[in-house]
């Protein structure tokens, strides 16, 4: 926490208006401040670069200069990053990008609420938490609700957020199993003929919930725990006539469902499960005149009790930087497309 005090007092993080124009803040804990500036001064310069202000330190204070609302979120961010640390966070370089934007967005917002709401995945493997305020509605949902949906485009953490709570409620014993699905449709490529039987067959569909789970649980322990059972990944068709007890299960690429599918799907709950249903409806594979099953799911469940809609943006990207600009300026042409031929539909 920091506060608005007179000048050249010593607080624990305290923030101050210069006759300048500029603003100082003032810290009470030198290793901290040196985590808080990064290695070389890399968060500052990242700070800088993304708020247009100049940063300068002496000692364990930093003066911020430039226009009075930048400040103002660079010194709020700053010291929320500074309570982080003291809380035990470690800063990684990203963090800093996904910062700005939650404070940008909300400049009411704290920062520990979000980075600090940690999902307890594994010990050895590094911890895993929401990194936007989207997320962090959608990991709050999964706690509360049986069913939710996470819409949005690639990159948001819908799949990868939904992956760890599963882990998390299985090595709680919360659930006794997670079931891992998705479509297997090809992605507008035709890939032929695939060698080897019907497991081999569709793997190469699997492989991105294969990837999800080996980077939260090493190897080995998944192979022992997809050996027992107690972790199962297969293709959505494979659910059909399956009820569900006691596990949490988690349809990926669900914009790729059929109708049929996805109702088929949300049937299979049983007694102490929780589904999640993730997709992109901007990315949709299914042959013309298919209906999306998830489309068609906002509309159909949209209030019905103990549902829960998530929606993600390209301001959720946790990517690399450039995932962000991108899904922004393909959404930018498909609606100037859109209005240009007068066709706002979509299947």
């Amino acid at each position: 926490m920091f506060q608005i005090l007179k000048r050249r007092r010593c607080f624990k993080a305290i923030t101050q208006p210069l006759t300048d124009d500029s603003l100082e803040l003032q810290f009470d804990d030198h290793r901290t401040f040196t985590s808080l500036l990064g290695q070389h001064d890399g968060h500052l310069r990242t700070i800088e670069q993304s708020l247009g202000v100049r940063i300068k330190v002496s000692g364990t204070s930093v003066k911020i200069s430039g226009v009075s609302r930048d400040q103002a979120l660079a010194g709020k961010l700053l010291g929320e990053l500074y309570e982080l640390l003291k809380q035990g966070y470690h800063l990684y370089n990203g963090d800093i990008e996904y910062a700005i934007r939650i404070l940008r967005e909300n400049h009411q917002a704290e920062l520990k609420d979000i980075f600090l709401d940690t999902i307890f995945v594994s010990p050895h493997k590094r911890v895993i938490c929401p990194k936007t305020t989207n997320q962090k509605r959608y990991v709050d949902a999964i706690r509360k609700y049986d069913i939710v949906f996470g819409i949005g485009p690639a990159g948001t953490g819908k799949t990868y957020l939904a992956m760890a709570m599963a882990l998390s409620a299985l090595l709680k014993n919360q659930v006794s199993k997670v079931v891992l699905c998705r479509p297997a449709v090809e992605a507008g490529e035709k890939l032929g003929f695939l060698p080897g039987d019907l497991v081999e067959k569709v793997n190469p569909y699997l492989r991105p919930l294969y990837d999800a789970l080996h980077d939260m649980v090493d190897y080995d322990r998944a192979r022992r725990m997809m050996e027992r059972g107690t972790i199962e990944v297969a293709p959505l068709a494979f659910m059909r006539g399956r009820t569900l007890t006691d596990a949490f299960i988690i349809l990926d690429e669900a914009q790729n469902s059929t109708s049929e599918q996805m109702k088929m799907f949300l049937t299979r709950l049983g007694l102490n499960s929780k589904a999640v249903i993730t997709g992109d409806i901007t990315q949709i594979d299914l042959p013309s005149g298919k209906l999306s099953g998830l489309k068609e799911a906002r509309t159909v469940l949209a209030n019905v009790p103990g549902i829960a809609f998530i929606y993600f943006d390209e301001g959720d990207v946790v990517r690399h930087r450039l995932v962000q600009s991108i899904i922004a300026a393909y959404d930018s042409a498909e609606n100037g497309a859109s209005r240009i031929n007068g066709d706002g539909a979509d299947r």
